[in-house]
């Protein structure tokens, strides 16, 4: 049923699925819930039913402030106007278009948009479903790309310890997170990885980028030394490692990974789906760092998180090499049933709309300072060994309970939900913290006061 003058649903459609969302199920077993402890959750649920600004709303009805942007991923908040507008008004309009050997106007003129706040080289983007696919997507696209050139030899790649790059095989071959490699078998051959680049020890209560660590980009070299310079196809990072407890680069260290990767004819991608969309300040953490990759993948704050979808920015001398042949040729035989999806990409245009309106790629920048003080702060609070922050991002570091490493973090996190309507992020006993980019500094005083109360109360 659907009122042809509005396209909206009728009254009747409406309230059944609006009680269907905004109600606790009947039955929870038939999920499986992803990266969950699922018989612990359902015991006692954390059930969100709407949505607004810097808050969720609880199933019983509590305003929720929300410290994560969702999952690293409504840099713009919650149930923004223009997005909500744009999506309805394209499902009304052109619910699906096939995108393989077919077209419709959405995806070029977003991949226009892209390219116009992306690095200057990086022309070209290919689209995706989500930072999984982003990431397999890229590293196919750096062997095909050797293998275009005369180099097919190049076919090993190289990730980094405590990197998270998504649940494809791909990433996680490269990625470097135990728990997320263990369980899967032998995962990718030729795959290696460099040390990672947390350093307590030297570095704890960094305000910013931490000082000591750029000398761990030598690794580099010796991964080179090992395995020949003539194997390796690509190395990948996240600028800022996200889900390993937002691990930041050493003053200087991207900056000579860049230089080793052009030295020795080796790629250089930047996993960017945390830190692209102004989490950290500008567009993209490459612009940030002052750091030029040779292809950016993304997802998460694309569409603010209201519709899946990822992207891969690719640079002219890669995309370029495909172009050869007769023109009838599939240049590069990958892809997805739902790239370029008409839903994503009216949510993506409506988001970058909304970031340049309101001026959310420097929103990081301008309170870094208030946020980075406010995390200093937390320094002294009973077992807390480290904070880490930069941008509008955030982890503090919390020593493990002897035999029950997680369980302290865990506590503070259930206590901040059930107890402070406050939503924060835990990974170990890291708490995480990445909100929405429209907060200010009265959000903060209250995540930052919650916080120390919580943590003292659990210590």
């Amino acid at each position: 049923m659907r009122d042809d003058t509005s396209g909206k649903p009728t009254a009747g459609y409406g309230d059944h699925y609006t009680r269907q969302a905004t109600s606790r199920p009947e039955a929870m077993d038939a999920f499986w819930m992803p990266f969950s402890a699922n018989r612990q959750f359902k015991a006692e649920p954390r059930l969100l039913t709407g949505a607004s600004g810097m808050f969720y709303r609880s199933v019983d009805g509590r305003e929720i402030l929300d410290a994560t942007g969702g999952l690293w991923c409504c840099n713009a908040g919650h149930a923004r106007p223009r997005i909500v507008d744009a999506v309805q008004q394209q499902i009304a309009t052109l619910d699906f278009a096939p995108t393989f050997q077919m077209g419709h106007p959405l995806p070029f003129t977003l991949a226009e948009r892209l390219v116009a706040i992306a690095p200057d080289h990086l022309n070209h983007v290919f689209f995706t479903n989500s930072g999984s696919e982003s990431v397999d997507t890229a590293l196919k696209i750096a062997l095909a790309y050797h293998r275009a050139r005369g180099e097919g030899h190049r076919t090993r790649l190289i990730g980094r310890e405590k990197g998270y790059h998504g649940v494809g095989f791909g990433g996680i071959s490269v990625g470097g997170l135990p728990n997320n490699r263990k369980f899967f078998g032998s995962l990718l051959p030729g795959v290696d990885h460099l040390r990672h680049t947390l350093d307590l020890e030297r570095n704890a209560f960094s305000r910013g980028l931490p000082q000591h660590g750029a000398e761990l980009a030598e690794d580099l070299e010796r991964l080179v030394l090992l395995h020949d310079a003539s194997t390796i196809a690509a190395v990948i990072v996240e600028p800022v490692a996200g889900s390993a407890g937002v691990v930041l680069p050493p003053v200087g260290y991207l900056q000579r990974l860049r230089e080793i990767c052009d030295k020795h004819g080796i790629l250089l991608i930047f996993d960017e789906v945390i830190t692209g969309f102004g989490r950290i300040g500008k567009a993209f953490a490459a612009e940030r760092f002052g750091v030029m990759p040779d292809m950016i993948t993304t997802a998460k704050g694309l569409t603010n998180g209201c519709v899946p979808m990822g992207a891969v920015f690719v640079s002219d001398g890669i995309h370029d090499a495909f172009m050869r042949g007769p023109d009838n040729m599939i240049e590069l035989f990958h892809g997805y049933t739902y790239s370029g999806h008409p839903l994503a990409c009216a949510a993506a245009l409506a988001t970058l709309d909304t970031y340049a309106e309101e001026g959310l790629f420097e929103r990081a920048i301008e309170l870094e300072s208030y946020w980075a003080d406010a995390m200093q702060a937390l320094q002294g609070l009973p077992n807390v060994i480290d904070t880490r922050n930069l941008g509008l991002i955030g982890a503090i570091e919390l020593a493990s309970r002897p035999g029950a490493p997680g369980a302290r973090a865990y506590d503070v996190f259930t206590r901040c939900f059930h107890r402070e309507d406050l939503l924060i992020r835990v990974t170990g006993d890291v708490i995480a913290l990445s909100p929405p980019l429209i907060l200010d500094r009265e959000h903060i005083d209250r995540i930052f006061r919650t916080l120390a109360h919580v943590i003292a109360e659990t210590a």
